[in-house]
């Protein structure tokens, strides 16, 4: 890559850790806060999907918003918001108010909107044939949200004796701030000033082609399957007799699992295909619903998740990288919305219903419930290879 398009890389990357971070608080805390202050226990993860409902509604303006004003100017704003929402959420942990609680937290979902576009602002300013490795060490910044998150949960969520884990929420207003003095020094292209819901072909058309769905596919079910597994999963380790710690521990080699192979997937994708990266990943994420069938000891937990965390960064990147071959550069916020739109939409309706289906029918169902999902994605990834390998035997490719 570039010199400017490496600096703009390790800038992301670093946003990409900080908002991680404070992605990694809210997975690992907010369920278990919010078991202690909602009415009933099947909504103690609602905090936690409004984070992602929030995320799903604000995708597609923050996109439109993003092409008329600049990536950066986008990524302050969601970072500001982020910030306030943990402010807010600590402010409520010591009222006692489950409804503050959930503001605070959805509050927190422009921040995952806005670190959404992080990826495809380091891929639309890289070479073509690069645009696999940028969006890889884009996401290779969750490394320090896996070594870091985590501990700063641990550690900060004793600083207020009294309010238990009010500390780690004000510690996300802190990474948020960190994460708006860097998004401050970016240097990114000249928005392209075009109509974000008009330029190019219509949607219909480009949606029609096997790449998008496949790309499109595999992104929204793996991301979905993850967050699914992932929300239950501290409350399905303190019910097995383990303590928080225990859970925030199993969240650290989960994000582990997700972000380190950040460091190779671009190399991987660029030898073996994007089409053998996508299966691979799906199948990772099957053997970990298996592992966790399997039993509920420590062990299982944390194999489990770690084999989650891989599946979902190869389905990912793979199908963000497949989905930038799929539309020209006026098509581009129009089709980046679409993807993430559709991607938080799922994952909220994944993480709501994680709660419900944990608190009714128990782990086995969770685990269970992603089997079928998954088998899809990896269908959608066998039409496209056979319709791409059909229109090069036409010459047409």
């Amino acid at each position: 890559m570039l010199d400017a398009s490496r600096r703009n890389v390790l800038i992301l990357a670093s946003c990409q850790g900080l908002y991680l971070s404070c992605a990694s608080i809210g997975i690992a805390l907010s369920a278990l806060v919010g078991s202690k202050l909602a009415p009933t226990a099947a909504l103690a993860t609602l905090p936690y999907s409004l984070i992602v409902l929030t995320t799903a509604c604000t995708t597609v303006p923050m996109s439109f918003l993003m092409a008329k004003v600049g990536r950066r100017a986008g990524f302050i704003t969601g970072a500001s918001l982020g910030g306030l929402g943990g402010g807010i959420s600590a402010v409520a942990i010591f009222s006692g108010s489950f409804v503050a609680f959930c503001i605070g937290n959805a509050l927190m979902g422009f921040f995952q909107a806005s670190s959404q576009y992080y990826r495809y602002a380091a891929a639309d300013a890289a070479e073509q044939n690069v645009k696999g490795r940028a969006v890889s060490w884009v996401l290779a910044g969750g490394v320090i949200a896996a070594v870091f998150g985590p501990t700063i949960a641990a550690y900060s969520k004793d600083i207020f004796p009294r309010e238990m884990f009010a500390g780690s929420f004000v510690a996300i207003s802190v990474l948020a701030v960190a994460a708006i003095s860097l998004l401050a020094s970016l240097r990114l292209p000249d928005v392209v000033n075009v109509s974000p819901t008009k330029g190019g072909r219509p949607l219909s058309t480009i949606a029609r082609q096997p790449a998008f769905t496949a790309a499109v596919a595999n992104g929204v079910i793996g991301y979905a399957v993850m967050s699914f597994i992932m929300t239950a999963t501290p409350l399905a380790v303190v019910a097995h007799g383990n303590s928080s710690d225990a859970a925030i521990g199993v969240i650290r080699v989960h994000l582990i699992g997700m972000f380190l192979p950040s460091f190779f997937t671009g190399r991987l994708i660029a030898r073996f295909g994007v089409s053998t990266i996508l299966v691979t990943g799906a199948s990772l994420s099957l053997l970990c619903a298996t592992v966790a069938l399997l039993g509920t000891n420590l062990t299982h937990f944390w194999l489990a998740l770690i084999l989650l965390g891989v599946g979902w960064n190869f389905m990912y990147i793979g199908g963000t990288t497949l989905l930038t071959s799929t539309y020209h550069p006026q098509e581009r916020a129009k089709v980046q919305a679409t993807n993430e739109f559709l991607t938080f939409g799922a994952v909220a309706a994944a993480s709501l219903a994680s709660g419900g289906v944990f608190g009714h029918f128990g782990w086995q169902a969770v685990n269970y419930g992603v089997i079928p999902l998954l088998l899809v994605a990896i269908l959608t990834v066998g039409w496209c290879f056979v319709s791409q390998h059909r229109l090069s035997e036409h010459g047409v490719i």
